[in-house]
């Protein structure tokens, strides 16, 4: 798929700020999100992605305690070109609905040291981009979001950021008006703030 880098009217054709989702963007984590429900009795056809672990867990009938106990921090691993990408930003955050300790520790293992990095314990439930905004000082129409689900292109619309779609991901779908990227390193032609 093409890079499409329309945007709407009135928005710049750079950003100052990304901001990314952590699983299924930043990091390649179906089979190690999915790995604890196997291991505690899920079918995985049941299990689905892009939530809150604690709303995934209830409605799956899981101890979130369960869950945590059996996820391995690192099993996850970097999509191909994600560190390099990361590696030339000044300035990036992090937004995700990832249990907030274990996104720190996935965070820490890989050595990435974002600006502003906020997880599903620091929202009290689904991720906002509103808040991530408010700690970098910035509003929205600076800032690029790239995510993977339906759920970041929402949080992008609400807060007035720019939303690309980490087309890296298979499981992405792409809908009218995305910015959708075929490469981590699509992400640097939309930016103004490089190493």
């Amino acid at each position: 798929m093409p890079l499409d880098t329309s945007l709407s009217a009135g928005r710049p054709q750079k950003f100052s700020v990304c901001v990314f989702d952590v699983d299924g963007t930043l990091l390649d984590s179906d089979a190690a999100l999915l790995e604890p429900f196997l291991a505690l009795g899920v079918p995985a056809a049941e299990v689905t992605f892009g939530h809150v672990l604690a709303d995934e867990c209830a409605r799956l009938g899981i101890d979130v305690a369960d869950y945590l106990a059996a996820y391995r921090i690192g099993q996850a691993e970097p999509y191909p070109g994600v560190p390099e990408v990361v590696a030339r930003l000044d300035r990036w955050a992090v937004c995700s609905n990832k249990d907030g300790p274990a996104g720190r520790a996935e965070l820490d293992f890989w050595g990435w040291h974002p600006t502003v990095a906020l997880f599903a314990d620091d929202f009290g439930g689904p991720k906002q981009l509103g808040p991530v905004l408010e700690a970098l000082g910035v509003i929205g129409d600076e800032v690029l979001f790239v995510g993977d689900t339906a759920h970041d292109r929402t949080c992008a619309t609400a807060s007035g950021a720019g939303f690309a779609l980490a087309g890296w991901n298979p499981r992405a779908v792409p809908v009218a008006g995305d910015i959708v990227l075929d490469r981590p390193a699509d992400v640097l032609g939309l930016l103004d703030n490089l190493n």
